[in-house]
């Protein structure tokens, strides 16, 4: 037998069984040096560097970590995404979290690590979970299984992003501060729409999941929206402008045609209804109005003016309620 071999017999024979180094993962000290000549499977003296071989052989094994698969070793796991199956991986802004499968008491499924890496890295038992992704309001989740040495898993968002703006007809510009929009998109579960965003403002970068989604834009406050079905393709931006038909207003109470403005007016704007749309108690009425016939009661104590006035789409315009024609 060459030494190698007798080397290697020696180091089997001062190793643990590999029951026992499973019930006691840590190495047992390193042997006493035998005085005596050692000899190998066959009887014959073992040198001193077959020895010194065999002993550093031992002392590496007994300083490397104990892996064991079957008790649950952590594994590496590294998870990415793109917008599309075809598109780049997303650099930045997601939000990665990682759940077991099983539901716990609640019925919900414990979430057992987070990231906001583009590149998330984890450590995980082998086994089954279930990955999910954020990317502004588009998300996905999958289920992978985690195995031996490194896993890597990309999933596919289906996403684009979705910009919005508003207009007057006539293409007058509307203060950014007086418009918002809400976003509806339908529902899996109830077969209904559900709001995803609210307060969405003018050029706001939404990502989305692909899809057809209902907006809702309001111009100031009272009766001016406007509603749009819109359709987000996957790793394109949409850009769309809702246009209204309104026109912001200012009322003032005068004495005389131009006027200074009558402080404490008690204001009520109503529709061809009688349906109360907007009151308040100031100099200077302001409000959006859709376009439409409506009628204006100003209050001065006992004193009551009205008005019945009309509303184009276009720029800002004034109105003036004039006590001397009461």
């Amino acid at each position: 037998m060459r030494p190698g071999f007798a080397a290697l017999a020696l180091l089997v024979w001062l190793l643990p069984s590999a029951a026992a180094a499973q019930d006691a993962p840590i190495p047992p000290p390193r042997p006493e040096r035998y005085t005596e000549t050692a000899v190998d499977a066959e009887g014959r003296p073992l040198s001193i560097n077959d020895l010194e071989n065999a002993f550093e052989a031992f002392d590496q094994m007994a300083t490397q970590p104990v892996v064991n698969l079957a008790l649950g070793e952590p594994q590496p796991v590294t998870l990415s995404a793109r917008v599309s199956e075809d598109g780049p991986f997303i650099p930045s802004g997601l939000t990665w979290r990682i759940y077991k499968t099983e539901p716990d008491a609640n019925g919900e499924l414990p979430l057992l690590a987070k990231s906001s890496d583009a590149a998330a890295a984890f450590s995980l038992q082998p086994g089954q979970y279930v990955a999910h992704v954020a990317y502004g309001r588009a998300q996905a989740s999958d289920t992978f299984t985690v195995e031996a040495g490194p896993n890597e898993r990309s999933l596919i968002l289906d996403a684009g992003g979705l910009r919005l703006s508003a207009a007057v007809t006539g293409d007058v510009q509307i203060p950014l501060s007086l418009v918002d929009f809400e976003i509806y998109a339908n529902s899996d579960i109830t077969g209904g729409q559900v709001m995803i965003a609210d307060d969405v403002t003018p050029g706001e970068l939404m990502q989305l999941n692909a899809g057809v989604y209902k907006v809702v834009s309001h111009f100031g406050d009272v009766n001016a929206e406007v509603r749009a079905d819109i359709r987000v393709e996957p790793g394109q931006l949409t850009d769309a402008t809702l246009y209204f038909r309104a026109a912001a207003t200012t009322l003032k109470l005068v004495s005389v045609p131009g006027g200074e403005a009558i402080a404490d007016t008690d204001w009520t704007i109503s529709d061809t209804e009688g349906q109360v749309l907007y009151s308040t108690i100031a100099a200077f009425c302001t409000l959006v109005l859709a376009e439409g016939e409506y009628t204006v009661v100003a209050k001065q104590g006992d004193r009551v003016y009205n008005r019945d006035f009309q509303i184009l789409p276009g720029p800002a315009r004034e109105i003036e309620v004039v006590t001397t024609f009461n």
